[in-house]
């Protein structure tokens, strides 16, 4: 068996290739375990790899907070948690353990649980992290001169790197459900999202809704009376826990087998089935719905955005590297929106050098 390498502090390190990428005027492409470097445009650059700087710092299971280095992988850290009956409220996704803690929140994907329990943002209470300046911050220990009033740690969640290089994550943690049942139902698409919102409205203990291939897929999690109760109402057929895991890791058959490109559309609660061109999953009680499709990067975008949402392409497209065909995997941003977001980045990171273009060209 292969020995699991040793927490280290290896932020001194991480620290001198920022330093010598500025004096070079070099950019740097950050990677943990690479688990999503199909997510976004291809970066050029020097490599800064922060899976050595790993391990957790800090964790007492009575305060309901881990501290842990940006190269942790999420699977070790969710075994730490298990340990204790704790968990990531927020599931984000392991991929294959490949995933580590840095990466997590660059990317803020979350899993099955998110409509119920919160997004990675919601759970992050600190951090620290390499600007641009090579100055390693811990927010909010010490204030960064012009983005006072700014939640440094929750915007570096979903940042994509673009930001700052992310050393060290503080994260509120929460116990697990003392019960956990999984059912599936048959059920039209259009009659399984009314029986969502009907069940919302009911405050029943769902924690993950999933449609696909025809059956409704709910999780259920709470107390042992109010998981027996709700499993009663609903009805349905038991359904192997495991279920969860693979849609998390997007392990299901509807991710491995249909080699067309992978695009999330995030949509408002309440939006009702809407025609997409190709394959279809329904998740987060209609929120996310994941489609495998050929169509135009326009045509999917027009849908989505009619519908009062956006979409994002999550896998390359044939023939185009870095997931780009000059449209950008990520849905545009209005031009206030691309101001704001270039003058964060030009406060944070002035010389552009953390994975410059990843998310978009302008940034």
């Amino acid at each position: 068996m292969r020995a699991e390498p040793m927490p280290c502090d290896d932020s001194a390190r991480l620290l001198d290739e920022v330093a010598r990428a500025l004096e070079d005027r070099a950019p740097l492409r950050i990677r943990g375990g690479n688990s999503k470097a199909a997510l976004g445009r291809a970066v050029m650059g020097r490599e800064i790899d922060t899976r050595s700087h790993r391990g957790v710092v800090s964790y007492d299971p009575t305060e309901l907070v881990i501290t842990a280095r940006a190269g942790t992988p999420l699977a070790e850290l969710n075994a730490v948690l298990d340990e204790a009956g704790q968990m990531l409220p927020c599931e984000p996704p392991t991929f294959d353990d490949a995933a580590t803690l840095g990466g997590a929140v660059a990317a803020g994907l979350s899993g099955p649980r998110r409509p119920w329990a919160g997004s990675v943002r919601d759970f992050v209470l600190g951090c620290r992290m390499i600007t641009g300046e090579a100055k390693h911050l811990r927010f909010g220990g010490e204030v960064m001169k012009n983005v006072a009033g700014y939640d440094m740690s929750r915007l570096l969640a979903g940042s994509f790197g673009c930001l700052g290089l992310i050393t060290e994550v503080s994260l509120k943690v929460l116990p697990k459900a003392r019960a956990q049942r999984s059912v599936t139902l048959e059920l039209d698409a259009g009659e399984a999202l009314r029986e969502l919102s009907v069940w919302r409205k009911a405050a029943l203990p769902v924690s993950g809704a999933c449609y696909l291939d025809g059956r409704l897929h709910v999780r259920l999690e709470g107390g042992v009376g109010s998981v027996a109760a709700a499993v009663d109402r609903i009805g349905g057929e038991d359904l192997d826990m495991r279920f969860w895991h693979a849609l998390r890791e997007q392990r299901l058959a509807f991710f491995l087998e249909d080699q067309r490109p992978l695009w999330r559309l995030s949509l408002p609660n309440a939006t009702p089935l809407i025609g997409l061109p190709g394959a279809v999953l329904i998740d987060w009680g209609g929120a996310q719905r994941w489609l495998k499709s050929d169509a135009p990067s326009a045509a999917i975008r027009q849908i989505a955005a009619a519908a009062g949402g956006h979409a994002t392409r999550f896998s390359p497209l044939p023939g185009h590297a870095g997931n780009d065909d000059g449209n950008g995997p990520f849905a545009p941003l209005a031009a206030p929106l691309l101001r704001f977001h270039q003058q964060l980045k030009q406060q944070l990171d002035p010389r552009g050098i953390f994975n410059p273009g990843r998310m978009y060209a302008e940034l």
